[in-house]
């Protein structure tokens, strides 16, 4: 007699779990579309180029499969030793995942970021698919004149047409995946959904609220740090953060007029961290200067980078 109870079907021999890494150039998408396939945020969105840093996880888990996404930092040409180690940790990622999806803003077509990561590509021998995002911007022959034109270059196991902001296609993208992961136990427990720690959840939720206010102001190699995250007594949360810029000017935008400016990223971040953690959330945010920390490897290690020599 065979058990066909859940917690029988739900083992080793019978679950799928995979790795499928999101990779494109900045901006195409990749957070956006990370948090629409989990369902909730994990990763941070925002109108600046480049802003996620390290590999951010999401876990999806649909009936027997378990997916973990990775959310990699933009591929661009770098610049500078972070630019560096940020590209390394985007290919480090889809080099290490099970399958690879190739994130193309349609509106923006094959761009010169675009020809470098099909050329980088073509070395993965993963299985790959293709993404093209913000379809809602293009009519359906130019989408397919698109998608034509790249799976000419590299092989393509699919072709999805999503919009990341509208949901779109997206649950079309899950239930593929869900059937091409590879057999194996699953790496999380059923309803968890980021492999971040709530200190660098809370750090992520700063991040992006000062860039979503001061993104014209300051470049974006500003980091938040969580110093110190307590759970009180009450079952509150007490967050103490370090706002760390390269220089005083930049100190001065980040404070704003009687530290108003400040206050207001605080606010916004301590809003979306209650949503996120469901208690009630005491955030201190303070800013200082530290000129060199871009050339800093603890930093480095912080953010979950290897430092570039």
């Amino acid at each position: 007699m065979t058990d066909d109870s859940p917690e029988a079907l739900v083992s080793p021999e019978n679950t799928r779990c995979g790795f499928i890494a999101l990779v494109g150039a900045p901006n195409a998408g990749k957070s956006t579309l990370l948090n629409s396939l989990v369902g909730t945020k994990v990763s941070i969105v925002t109108h600046k180029a480049q802003t996620t840093r390290a590999q951010i996880r999401g876990v999806v888990t649909e009936g027997l499969s378990q997916m973990v996404f990775i959310d990699t930092p933009g591929i661009f040409t770098p610049k500078r030793r972070l630019d560096r180690a940020m590209v390394d940790a985007a290919w480090t990622g889809a080099g290490d995942a099970d399958l690879v999806a190739l994130i193309v803003d349609a509106e923006r077509g094959v761009t010169p970021e675009v020809e470098a990561l099909l050329q980088g590509l073509a070395d993965i021998p993963h299985d790959k698919v293709l993404v093209l995002n913000k379809i809602d911007l293009l009519k359906r022959e130019k989408l397919l004149a698109l998608a034509a034109q790249l799976n000419d270059t590299v092989k393509f196991e699919e072709t999805f047409m999503i919009s990341a902001l509208t949901g779109d296609g997206v649950k079309d993208m899950l239930d593929w995946a869900s059937e091409r992961i590879p057999l194996g136990p699953w790496h999380f427990p059923e309803d968890h959904l980021t492999d971040l720690t709530m200190a660098i959840t809370a750090a992520e939720v700063t991040r992006e609220k000062l860039f979503l206010r001061i993104h014209d102001e300051i470049p974006y190699n500003a980091t938040v740090e969580t110093e110190k995250f307590t759970i009180q007594k009450d079952g509150s949360y007490r967050i103490d953060q370090v706002i760390y810029v390269t220089r005083d000017t930049h100190k001065k935008i980040v404070l704003g007029a009687g530290g108003q400016t400040v206050k207001a990223i605080g606010s916004d971040a301590r809003a979306e961290l209650v949503e996120i953690f469901e208690v009630p959330v005491h955030l201190f945010l303070f800013v200082k200067v530290r000129q060199k920390w871009a050339d800093d490897p603890e930093r480095y290690q912080e953010m979950g980078l290897e430092f570039p020599h």
